[in-house]
């Protein structure tokens, strides 16, 4: 019986491709057209893809800052038309796309409003991990053990990556807590 669940492409991390922000750049460019009516911010190269040097899924992870969800629902068939494939996965905070489709993905979109703690949480997670090497390799060993403990299991991957995730966005607030309160 193949494991293997139907549409899932299994988790793989590969060797940091300097391709990647040429990927993105590639991609955004063609999405600063299909979503100038709804774009209310920038279009961000998010999750480890952006982040040189470390290794990752083979998959671009965008952020596009749009106004509210409800606002932004007419997105999602201009999105589908470009090529994307819409899945409603977490619903109350984005509007969630892959591309070309669920079972080979090159690229990940967010739709998210640009004032929702989504979009600042994504931001200075990456801009965190980006600036401090020690946490890039901690990041890095983090996913290659939890991509072979749940190669068919993208939900969980991602679930095991939380507590990492948490631990870093805590110290930046800390930081910042003790920056306003000398």
């Amino acid at each position: 019986m193949n494991n293997i669940p139907q549409g899932e492409a299994p988790v793989e991390i590969v060797v940091y491709d300097p391709l990647w922000p040429s990927k993105f750049e590639t991609e955004r460019a063609l999405l600063q057209v299909v979503l100038a009516p709804w774009l209310t911010g920038p279009i961000e190269h998010v999750g480890s893809t952006a982040i040189p040097g470390i290794p990752a899924k083979p998959v671009i992870d965008i952020m596009a800052a749009v106004e509210n969800l409800e606002a932004s629902r007419p997105a999602i068939s201009a999105l589908v038309e470009s090529g994307y494939v819409y899945f409603p996965y977490r619903p109350d905070i984005m509007h969630w796309f892959c591309k070309p489709s669920a079972a080979f993905r090159t690229h990940h979109l967010h739709l998210t409003p640009l004032s929702s703690e989504r979009w600042d949480k994504c931001l200075a997670f990456r801009d965190a991990v980006r600036g401090d090497q020690s946490l890039a390799v901690e990041y890095a060993a983090l996913k290659h053990r939890l991509a072979g403990e749940f190669k068919f299991d993208r939900e969980a991957y991602t679930d095991g990556k939380a507590p990492f995730v948490e631990r870093v966005l805590s110290s930046i607030a800390n930081r910042k807590a003790k920056t306003a309160n000398p």
